[in-house]
């Protein structure tokens, strides 16, 4: 859904400044609260983003596409009032859907994101 992705630039920013950043083989995520200036909770929303590092156009947008694709299924579970900026690394091309879903819930488990 729209409204569950990180868009603004803004935002983006505002999320590469945080501290909270968890490495995996295929990805970089970065964290941070996505409480606004009332200090309410919004819902959770998602940024993924692929650097030139992981290759041309298409394989960019394959990375991008098998981020978003394992995370479909999760993000019912995840907490609310966070944003998480997803960055792509070279090894995804190689990797299979399964794989990417399986380090994204991990990921997740590990933050303390899922509420399952």
């Amino acid at each position: 859904m729209r409204v569950q992705r990180l868009t603004r630039q803004g935002d983006i920013d505002r999320v590469r400044r945080q501290d909270q950043a968890y490495h995996t083989r295929f990805f970089v995520a970065l964290i941070a609260s996505g409480m606004d200036a009332s200090g309410i909770h919004k819902r959770s929303r998602v940024g993924v983003v692929a650097g030139k590092r992981v290759g041309g156009a298409v394989k960019r947008n394959r990375a991008k596409r098998l981020l978003r694709e394992g995370l479909r299924p999760l993000y019912p579970h995840i907490a609310q009032g966070w944003d998480i900026l997803l960055m792509a690394r070279p090894p995804i091309l190689e990797a299979s859907s399964t794989q990417v879903s399986v380090s994204l819930d991990k990921m997740l488990r590990k933050s303390n994101l899922i509420l399952r």
